[in-house]
């Protein structure tokens, strides 16, 4: 076999070992970093939902008390 053959289908697998040793590398750093930002994601749809709910809490509070006030201005005014 000539040389500069065998010379050139060395360099060839090396270039092709290189190249596909760079993509899995950078796969599996693109599939971290998803991971990890799936994770922020999720925290903040848990933190919304619950902020939700309080504010539906909140209101509920709210909505008594103005219940409440109600009731003690109607106690008051009978009393006088």
């Amino acid at each position: 076999m000539d040389p500069a053959l065998i010379s050139a289908l060395v360099a060839f697998a090396g270039s092709l070992t290189g190249t596909l040793a760079g993509i899995i590398t950078s796969s599996k750093l693109t599939d971290y970093r998803l991971k990890e930002l799936e994770k922020r994601v999720d925290k903040h749809n848990s933190l919304v939902e619950r902020m939700y709910c309080l504010e539906e809490k909140i209101n509920l509070q709210e909505e008594k008390q103005r219940n409440a006030d109600h009731r003690i201005t109607i106690l008051e005014e009978d009393k006088k």
